[in-house]
């Protein structure tokens, strides 16, 4: 496989070459708030440390469109259809390892439900979501198919709006986007951690209108009067490998 071979960039070596899970992300929106570390460290495991960036947490929204799913030996037909996927994560680190934690997934996509979910320990979450293009253009709305008085959705429009650029490392958009494993757990004791390869991100920088949002009002963050950074992504192909517990 040709990914494995690109992985000089990679902060620490790859796991081993037996990946399970290939995976084409496109058109990605990423926007970032930095939040409070004590007020973020209630939704967080405790055996999990909270990565900062010159002592700031972040929280991170990311919408994007997954093309398609192939497991190993499987080159050319996708489990699924193309779905859009919107998750809300943070950065922590195990072990001074970094990596990715998501507080929640929104995807309307069966497999993502019923499989992901359960083997990967992730917070998923069934969505309605319309997803669309017009000119350089994204748009997307979705709403959470769940019972409650106040809806979780997401409404709004992005677009990239510079050249083509690969965040060195030390910065700000290396630190957001170059993470090799997500961390999880189906209780808050249990760590689990699945490792993650890809080609380095190319990032653009992003215009976006957001309507609506409140995928953030669960974790009582109110961050309607700050303004994110915002960043677009072609996308990358990405390998994934199956899910291990961590033993503390």
């Amino acid at each position: 496989m040709d990914l494995l071979i690109d992985s000089n960039h990679r902060p620490f070596p790859l796991p081993s070459k037996k990946w399970i899970m290939r995976q084409s992300w496109r058109n990605l929106l990423f926007l970032h708030w930095p939040v409070p570390l004590e007020k973020l460290r209630t939704h967080i495991p405790s055996s999990l440390q909270i990565d900062t960036f010159h002592g700031s947490a972040w929280l991170g929204l990311i919408l994007f469109v997954i093309e398609g799913i192939y497991p190993l030996g499987i080159s050319k037909f996708s489990l699924t259809p193309k779905f859009p996927e919107i998750n809300v994560r943070t950065y922590v680190k195990y072990n001074e390892k970094p990596g990715i934690y998501f507080m929640s997934i929104d995807v309307e996509n069966w497999a993502s439900l019923k499989i992901a979910k359960n083997w990967y320990h992730l917070p998923y979450h069934s969505a309605k979501i319309s997803f669309g293009k017009q000119g350089q253009t994204f748009h997307c709305h979705s709403i959470r198919k769940e019972n409650g008085n106040t809806p979780v959705s997401f409404k709004g429009q992005y677009g990239p709006i510079s050249e083509v650029y690969y965040p060195k490392e030390g910065t700000l958009d290396h630190w957001f986007t170059e993470r090799y494993c997500l961390y999880s757990s189906n209780n808050g004791v249990n760590i689990y951690c699945g490792e993650i390869h890809h080609r380095p991100w190319p990032l653009q920088k992003a215009e976006i209108e957001v309507d609506k949002n409140t995928l953030f009002t669960s974790y009582q963050f109110d961050l309607s009067e700050i303004k994110p950074l915002a960043h677009f992504s072609t996308g990358v192909d990405s390998l994934m490998w199956n899910i291990k517990r961590i033993r503390i």
